[in-house]
């Protein structure tokens, strides 16, 4: 009878003993593979989630389609993470959605996840999806540049755009053009081709510029300089004339007509006499908060600046602003036209009245 009691004692001991070994090593088990369990998790569900994960095996770290490409993906603010598995796994991102959900539990991740919008890959495992989804942080931002602005009005939209690049250290590098331009100054003002640009947030500053002044060359094409040749001006001349265009107008299809009276102003050795150049030389209005002062007074007209084109002929010696695509075409095929004057409407349209001689001109002021 004791012999037996002991066998039993014996088997009863082995069991708990293989038991305590079992669960204290499914848990270690699982810690060696994908990490730590969350703290949060009870010692009950850490032995769950732990068998669950390692019943996964490779779900969790092979991707689904290694040659997949990558495809949108949003998490709605408050969506469960259950909902997050099922749709990753009905949007074929993953192979399993229980394996996604038991691995976020088990690590913790599943209180990280941001709500925002992905971009994901069924080429990424379980774990590195997992892992790319508490960080809704787009890897590129979207750099806008408009039409007219100056170099300085760029730089000032840098703080808010997303880019890690000071206002400063871009001024500062725009004073070197990057070699694509194949221009011979001291700025490249007038060659920030205005667009909507993609960018990595961890762009350099000389990235940046690159990335414009090629965006510039790709859309200045052989008719166009062949254009601004027709006009007896080179590349950097029509980009400054361009300029001039660009601030003068406010409708886009007087652009041309617009080029047509400086062009023929440039033809007679008439000075320009156009107010952006003038608004240009003075640079900031601190009372306006703006760069472009608007009136300007008779004084301002007589400030001497080479940019001054009411007191000096010909070009100013570097563009004002940086023109659009529409005003670098106006330059490259300006209209036909007998005019050397223009001015204002009177009803505010922002359309203007053109004029041969200055007594028309003056005739078209506003009573």
């Amino acid at each position: 009878m004791r012999r037996s009691h002991l066998i039993l004692a014996l088997f009863i001991f082995a069991i708990l003993a293989a038991v305590v070994l079992f669960f204290g090593y499914i848990p270690a088990r699982a810690s060696m593979l994908y990490g730590p369990p969350a703290r949060s998790l009870s010692i009950s569900d850490r032995i769950e989630y732990s068998t669950r994960l390692l019943s996964h095996g490779d779900l969790l770290v092979a991707p689904l389609n290694p040659n997949g490409g990558e495809q949108p993906f949003r998490i709605e603010q408050g969506e469960s993470i259950f909902s997050v598995a099922t749709r990753l796994e009905q949007s074929s991102l993953i192979v399993s959605a229980q394996a996604f959900y038991d691995y976020v539990v088990y690590t913790g991740l599943d209180l990280t996840i941001q709500a925002g919008d992905y971009t994901l890959s069924p080429s990424m495992s379980i774990i590195d999806l997992a892992r790319e989804l508490q960080d809704s942080t787009p890897e590129d931002v979207t750099f806008v540049i408009l039409p007219g602005w100056r170099l300085e009005e760029i730089a000032a939209s840098l703080p808010t755009s997303g880019l890690e690049i000071s206002p400063e250290a871009f001024i500062s590098s725009a004073g070197s053009p990057p070699q694509v331009l194949d221009i011979s100054s001291s700025t490249m003002e007038g060659f920030f081709y205005p667009d909507s640009y993609r960018v990595p947030r961890s762009a350099t500053v000389d990235q940046l510029l690159d990335l414009i002044a090629r965006n510039f060359v790709l859309h200045i094409t052989d008719e166009m300089r062949a254009g601004f040749a027709a006009q007896e001006l080179d590349l950097y001349q029509a980009v400054t004339l361009a300029s001039i265009v660009e601030r003068e107008s406010i409708q886009n299809d007087e652009q041309a007509l617009i080029a047509s009276v400086f062009l023929n102003r440039l033809k007679v050795g008439m000075t320009l006499g156009s107010d952006p150049t003038v608004q240009y030389a003075l640079g900031y209005d601190s009372s306006a908060q703006t760069w472009w002062k608007n009136p300007l007074s008779l004084d301002d007209l007589k400030f001497d600046s080479p940019y001054n084109t009411y007191i000096y002929a010909g070009l100013p010696p570097a563009p004002i602003s940086n023109p659009s695509l529409g005003a670098l075409q106006a330059v490259a095929f300006p209209e036909t036209s007998p005019y050397y004057y223009f001015q204002a409407t009177c009803d505010g349209s922002g359309y203007h009245t053109f004029a041969v001689t200055f007594e028309e001109h003056l005739a078209n002021g506003c009573q």
